[in-house]
């Protein structure tokens, strides 16, 4: 399979700009404050692993009309002038005292002076990246400014995905596919766990990832019970129901799926609780149809899990958004009423409890066409598969 083109082309960055501002221009925005990576990197292609430390602060600012302003440590201005980013404000960082405040206040006086509204995240899934003694004194220094809530706009616009980032999206759940296809050839009776983590994570990188800064799962007799412990060195023994939950990433976005498997034979209950979940997955393949809501889809699976477990494993949610984060909005929850719209990015994800507190996981990628949902990741076996 041919990767795609790395990065994007200017006119994807115009183009969200674009849409960004005409929301800010309907609800009366002068401009937006971003401080975390997926926003900054969404309106200015800056992408670096240099996030992981938190020592710096970064700061993108798009404004009502023309491009977005960066305001960054003086490390990362070689790496954003490769972008579409003219207007680049630096600072030598760390410095405690000032860490952009004075650049930020400069940037923003103007508004504060008019009395001005810029919109920042607010809301659910979002946080504040930067020290909040920063933001109180940034804050204090613009008296006039108000702040309003953006998590709508940024939501609304990063939940529908162009076809060039579903292109990325779908190249990287092929290679989670062709990585859990190699899983029967790795997995085996007296595996470590630790070392089956380690094999699948260089398959990954052999099959084309970037990265796989997520892998998750379980092994135990007849089931597991925890999927989101550090892996041990407990080996896998005949009997044993695995689970694999991979988050790889290729130019910055992420595939998410699991698949399971049963070691030397599946006990009746496990084979069971694996047809429910594959059946409720085809229920929200077949729900995933621009117009429904993702509570649509919650009970589409939801209806199928009841027949052996009415209360869905009680994780919340049968699936979310995905792109750019593991996890993006929205929630496939009772509580979600958000409107599928065409070129969303989901992961399907029902799970249950069965058994004396054993629980299974089954999660696909799709992304919503005008037509339904087409799957990104290739179809996990109809029947639980026997390594």
């Amino acid at each position: 399979m041919t990767a795609p083109d790395r990065g994007f082309r200017e006119d994807e960055f115009a183009a969200r700009t674009a849409r960004a501002q005409t929301r800010m221009a309907e609800t009366g925005l002068a401009g937006l404050l971003l401080t975390t990576e997926p926003e900054v990197r969404y309106f200015s292609g800056y992408h670096t692993l240099f996030w992981q430390s938190p020592t710096r602060p970064w700061f993108l600012f798009v404004p009502s009309s023309g491009k977005p302003i960066a305001i960054i440590p003086e490390i990362g201005a070689d790496l954003m002038r490769r972008t579409w980013i003219e207007d680049i404000r630096t600072w030598s960082a760390p410095a405690p005292e000032d860490d952009g405040i004075s650049l930020l206040t400069d940037l923003l006086s103007d508004h504060a002076q008019s009395g001005e509204t810029i919109g920042l995240m607010k809301g659910h899934e979002t946080h504040l990246r930067m020290p909040l003694n920063d933001y109180e004194r940034l804050l204090s220094g613009l008296p006039g400014l108000r702040i309003a809530d953006a998590t709508g706009i940024i939501r609304d616009l990063r939940m529908v995905k162009s076809e060039a980032e579903i292109e990325k999206i779908a190249h990287i759940c092929a290679i989670g596919s062709r990585t859990f296809a190699q899983v029967p050839d790795i997995a085996q009776a007296g595996l470590p766990m630790e070392d089956l983590f380690r094999a699948f994570r260089r398959e990954a990188l052999a099959q084309g990832a970037d990265d796989v800064p997520y892998l998750v799962g379980g092994a135990d007799t007849g089931g597991y019970s925890d999927v989101i412990s550090p892996p041990s060195r407990r080996p896998l023994a005949q009997g044993d129901i695995l689970m694999l939950d991979t988050g790889a990433t290729w130019d910055g976005y992420f595939c998410d799926f699991d698949r399971n498997f049963a070691i030397g034979a599946a006990d009746d209950a496990s084979r069971r609780a694996y047809d429910v979940l594959w059946r409720a997955t085809e229920a929200g393949i077949a729900a995933a149809q621009p117009g429904a809501t993702c509570r649509d889809l919650f009970r589409a699976m939801q209806d199928v899990i009841a027949e052996l477990d009415d209360q869905g494993g009680d994780v919340g949610r049968l699936g979310h958004g995905l792109g750019m984060q593991l996890t993006e909005w929205p929630s496939h929850a009772a509580w979600d009423t958000t409107e599928l719209t065409e070129n969303m990015v989901l992961t399907l994800e029902p799970s249950l409890s069965y058994g004396a507190g054993r629980i299974m996981v089954h999660e696909e990628n799709i992304v919503v066409r005008r037509q339904g949902a087409q799957l990104l990741t290739e179809r996990a076996a109809p029947e639980l598969p026997i390594i």
